[in-house]
């Protein structure tokens, strides 16, 4: 797994749509449901992954829009160091944008939360989440926050076709953590 960076989002509960035994809050990547803090993309401050190397950097961002940060929580991923073509059935190598300064400085302290498939058609920031974005965690099981329990579970249902015909690929598989904005 690749250091790819934080991410301030407001976390959202089980939207009425979606059905999934068990489920309580969305901690998705994607900021389809569980929304980042803000536009932070025209900041130019994201890391190659699209993400921020560091929560003060996301701190600057939300003091730049005068956002008031008490909702939000801050997450931690880690990435797969293979994307899936789902046309081609392969796993291929991928690496940050290289326009942009990427020094990911690891957490103090995480706690491992799950593993979610993001679909990345553009090949820049995170796009959907099918888990949530396309209701698969209604057949799919995952956890209470809408992620898998392994990175080996996500790699064979991925492989095994479990997101083909959701959102277009390809997918990339993120390590996702809570952690301390310090």
């Amino acid at each position: 797994m690749v250091p790819a960076g934080y991410m301030a989002k407001k976390v959202k509960s089980q939207p009425d749509w979606l059905k999934s035994d068990g489920l309580e809050e969305l901690y998705s990547i994607s900021g389809c449901i569980s929304e980042y803090f803000c536009d932070y993309i025209p900041h130019w401050k994201h890391n190659g992954f699209w993400l921020f190397d560091s929560p003060a950097e996301i701190t600057a961002v939300a003091a730049a829009e005068s956002l008031n940060m008490s909702e939000q929580r801050i997450f931690y991923y880690e990435l797969y160091e293979n994307q899936f073509d789902e046309q081609r059935k392969i796993w291929q190598p991928f690496q940050a944008d290289k326009s942009f300064k990427t020094e990911v400085s690891a957490p103090k302290s995480k706690k491992l939360e799950g593993f979610d498939v993001v679909t990345f058609s553009v090949q820049t920031s995170p796009e959907c989440s099918p888990l949530s974005c396309n209701r698969l965690a209604e057949s799919i099981p995952v956890n209470a926050h809408c992620l898998l329990p392994s990175l080996e579970e996500a790699i064979r249902l991925v492989e095994s076709g479990a997101f083909d015909n959701s959102e277009p690929g390809p997918f990339r598989i993120f390590a996702v953590y809570s952690c301390d904005a310090a």
